[in-house]
């Protein structure tokens, strides 16, 4: 489902089966060829909680950004960056290679930033963010 929010057409998105926005923010927006998608933490969108344990978490939030990627006809090999956020550098950096290198099938995956901060929103361990190059009429993805 996608809503207006500009006479220049960008639109923010909120698709079924996404996570439901803490506050007053969507979990995306389209501009053009480009989706725009928020940063995504490790929040079971069927409960809206966190997972346990951090792998499952990380997974997670790769997950729920890929969903609203695919909701508008894009996949992770249509990423053009991704900027990844976590609490602990040395533990959870080897964990966000490992699943990121699975999710995109040992690819090189989008250029990507990673940034220790010192707190994330509900005292969370990871987040991701990205940005998609999804073209009007593109067809859809192939999961993988």
């Amino acid at each position: 489902m996608t809503d207006p929010a500009s006479p220049r057409g960008v639109t923010t998105l909120s698709p079924e089966g996404a996570i439901a926005p803490t506050g007053p923010w969507s979990v995306g927006a389209r501009a053009g060829d480009f989706v725009f998608v928020a940063g995504m933490r490790g929040i079971d969108p069927a409960t809206n909680t966190l997972m346990k344990g951090d792998e499952a978490r990380i997974r997670r939030a790769f997950l729920n950004m890929k969903l609203i990627a695919e909701s508008e006809r894009a996949s992770l090999h249509d990423a053009v960056r991704i900027v990844v956020y976590v609490t602990d550098m040395a533990r959870l950096r080897p964990l966000v290679n490992k699943v990121q290198e699975e999710l995109w099938g040992g690819r090189p995956g989008p250029p990507r930033t990673i940034i220790e901060v010192a707190r994330l929103n509900q005292d969370d361990i990871f987040e991701v963010e990205g940005t998609f190059y999804a073209p009007r009429g593109n067809p859809p993805p192939v999961s993988r």
